[in-house]
């Protein structure tokens, strides 16, 4: 059986020998509060009473707020006050002229037909 959501936490948590206090620091990150016995009962075996399945929501926002923890908040970028004098970006035409491109024609355009090198055969 592959890995559950517990492993993932469990092993994420022995290679960066991360604590329970850095753990719920860590989720603050995203505004994801979780107490200590909360995530104790993460960290138990499956056999115990005590065990809790975590959830793909807890470990998105652990990994999220892992992400911001190591690499720090992403600056959005501010919109340009004037977006209308942005030029629009064009596709290239065929029928224009002007415009080049590298592009190969496939075999049915324009009644050209691209012969294909033969290959020697193994035997």
């Amino acid at each position: 059986m592959g890995l559950t959501n517990n492993d993932i936490l469990k092993k994420i948590r022995v290679a960066l020998k991360l604590r329970d206090d850095d753990i719920i620091r860590i989720l603050g990150h995203v505004d994801y509060e979780i107490t200590k016995s909360e995530l104790g009962a993460f960290f138990r075996a499956e056999e115990h009473a005590k065990y809790m399945e975590l959830k793909d929501q807890i470990l998105r926002n652990f990994l999220n707020g892992l992400v911001i923890e190591k690499r720090g908040v992403m600056e959005r970028k501010k919109p340009e006050e004037n977006s209308a004098a942005r030029k629009p970006k064009v596709a290239p035409s065929a029928k224009n002229p002007a415009v080049k491109s590298n592009r190969k024609p496939f075999a049915g355009e324009a009644g050209k037909k691209i012969e294909r090198k033969k290959r020697p055969r193994i035997e």
